[in-house]
C-alpha cells in the first residue's frame, strides 16, 4: 500500500536543481545554424522533450552558460507563460546536450533514489501538478514563484526504485504507442504532400509535347486555370450557443497543431457563449486568425469550432484530396497571410481564400488522387481515435500507479 511507501521532499532526491539564463544571454542575436539546440516551451507538449525544430547556440556559448545545460534525464519544467509544462529528455533523444531557455528549470535526479521518468509522471498526474501550481501566479504574465526553492519543498510518496521503473515502464509503454501512431500520421500526411507535388506541381509523367503555356505557366493539356472556389465552399452553418448540446466535441484555434493536418485534440462545448461554426467529420478546418501560424486540418468526428475557423469542404467529394492539398500547402498559407487584413490580428476569409488560382484537371484525374489522399485521411482520423484512446487508459492509470492504489503486478 501507499502507506509503505516513504514521503519525501524532491530535494531529497535532486542531485541538481538549477535555473535556465538570464534573457539576456540567449536572444536571437545569439542564434547560429547548429550548435547546441535551446529548449523552450515548444518542445514540452508531452511526458518527454520533443526532438523537432529548434534554435541553437555555439558550443562556446553552451559553455558560458554551463549551469543551464542539461542532458538525457533531466526533467525540465516552465515556470513562466505554459506553466505546468513538464518533461524528461529521454535516453534516445538527438542530442546529448541540450541549453533550457530563460523560462525553464530543470531537475537533475540523483538515480541511486528516483527515477526520472516517474519523477516526469508524478508531475502530469493531478496530485503532482496541484503542488507545483500551487506557488503559481496568475497576475500577468502566468509563473511559479521561486521555482527552484519552491520546487526543493514539494512532497511525494515515493516507491522503491525498482517500482518506480515498473510504474514508469507501464504508462511508457502507453505514450510510445501514441508517440509511434503520431510519427505515422506525420509519415502518412508527407506522402500525400509528395503525391500532390508530383502530380499538381511537377505534373510528373506528361511529356514536354503534352503541355501548354498558362498565366501560371506550363500546365498539361486539357487542364484549365481557376479558382480555389471553383471546387470547394465554406458550408457557413453558424450555431447559437444555447442551440449547442453541452457535450458537442468544440475546436477552437488552441486546439489545432501547426503544420499537421491530425487534430487530435478537443474539448466540449459546455460554457460556449457566442455563435460557433458546425463542422462535419472529414471537412477541413483552416485557422483563419494568424494564418502564418499553418493550422489546418482535416476534422476527425462532428463537432463545433470557432469562427476565427473558416470550415472548408469540396463542392464534390471527388475533389476532397485536392482541396485538402491545396489548403494545407505552404503556397496556400503564404497567399492567406499576404491577403490578411488587420495589423496586430490579421485574418483572412474565404472570399480571400475562394480566390486563390489554381490548376484544375480533368476530374478522373482529381477522381484517382482522391482515392489515394482519401485513405490517408482515413487512416489518420482512425490514428487519431486510438491515439485518445489510449491517452485516455494512460490518464486513468497514472494517478492510480502514482499512489499505490494499484500496483504494477495487479
Amino acid at each position: 500500500m501507499v502507506s509503505e511507501w516513504p514521503i519525501v521532499r524532491i530535494e531529497d532526491i535532486a542531485k541538481k536543481i538549477a535555473m535556465g539564463p538570464f534573457g539576456s544571454n540567449i536572444k536571437v542575436e545569439t542564434f547560429v545554424e547548429s550548435g547546441v539546440p535551446v529548449i523552450s516551451g515548444a518542445h514540452l507538449h508531452g511526458i518527454r522533450v520533443e526532438d523537432g525544430v529548434f534554435n541553437f547556440v555555439t558550443d562556446e556559448h553552451a559553455e558560458r552558460m554551463k549551469n543551464s545545460n542539461v542532458f538525457r534525464g533531466d526533467v525540465i519544467f516552465t515556470h513562466a507563460g505554459n506553466i505546468g509544462q513538464v518533461a524528461y529528455i529521454p535516453q534516445d533523444s538527438q542530442y546529448e546536450r541540450y541549453v533550457i531557455s530563460q523560462r525553464q528549470f530543470y531537475l537533475r535526479c540523483d538515480l541511486s533514489k528516483a527515477d526520472p521518468v516517474f519523477i516526469s509522471y508524478f508531475f502530469h498526474s493531478n496530485e503532482g501538478r496541484h503542488k507545483l501550481l500551487a506557488n503559481a501566479s496568475q497576475t500577468g504574465v502566468p509563473s511559479i514563484a521561486r521555482p527552484s526553492s519552491y520546487l526543493k519543498t514539494i512532497e511525494l510518496s515515493l516507491p522503491p526504485l525498482e517500482e518506480q521503473r515498473a510504474i514508469a515502464e507501464t504508462l511508457s509503454v502507453l505514450d510510445d504507442r501514441i508517440d509511434n501512431l503520431r510519427r505515422i500520421n506525420a509519415t502518412l500526411e508527407a506522402i500525400a504532400a509528395a503525391l500532390f507535388k508530383s502530380r499538381f506541381v511537377d505534373f510528373d509523367g506528361v511529356p514536354p509535347e503534352g503541355m501548354q503555356e498558362s498565366e501560371l505557366g506550363l500546365i498539361p493539356k486539357g487542364w484549365r486555370i481557376g479558382t480555389f472556389g471553383d471546387v470547394a465552399e465554406h458550408p457557413r452553418r453558424s450555431v447559437q450557443p444555447e442551440e449547442i448540446e453541452s457535450s458537442t466535441p468544440y475546436i477552437a484555434l488552441e486546439h489545432m497543431p501547426r503544420h499537421c493536418i491530425a487534430l487530435g485534440d478537443w474539448g466540449i462545448a459546455a460554457g460556449l457563449e457566442s455563435n460557433k461554426y458546425e463542422f462535419k467529420r472529414g471537412e477541413i478546418l483552416f485557422g483563419k486568425l494568424r494564418p502564418y501560424f499553418h493550422k489546418v486540418g482535416v476534422a476527425p468526428l462532428d463537432g463545433v469550432c470557432s469562427t476565427d475557423i473558416v470550415v472548408i469542404a469540396p463542392k464534390s467529394p471527388a475533389w476532397f484530396g485536392f482541396v485538402l492539398a491545396h489548403a494545407s500547402s505552404d503556397q496556400f498559407v503564404e497567399y492567406t497571410n499576404a491577403g490578411s487584413t488587420g495589423t496586430k490580428m490579421p485574418r483572412t476569409s474565404w472570399r480571400e481564400m475562394s480566390r486563390y488560382a489554381v490548376v484544375l484537371p480533368p476530374e478522373p484525374i482529381a477522381t484517382a488522387f482522391n482515392k489515394q489522399v482519401q485513405q490517408i485521411a482515413e487512416k489518420i482520423i482512425a490514428n487519431v481515435h486510438e491515439s485518445r484512446t489510449l491517452a485516455a487508459l494512460r490518464d486513468t492509470l497514472l494517478p492510480r500507479l502514482i499512489s499505490g492504489q494499484l500496483r504494477v503486478n495487479q
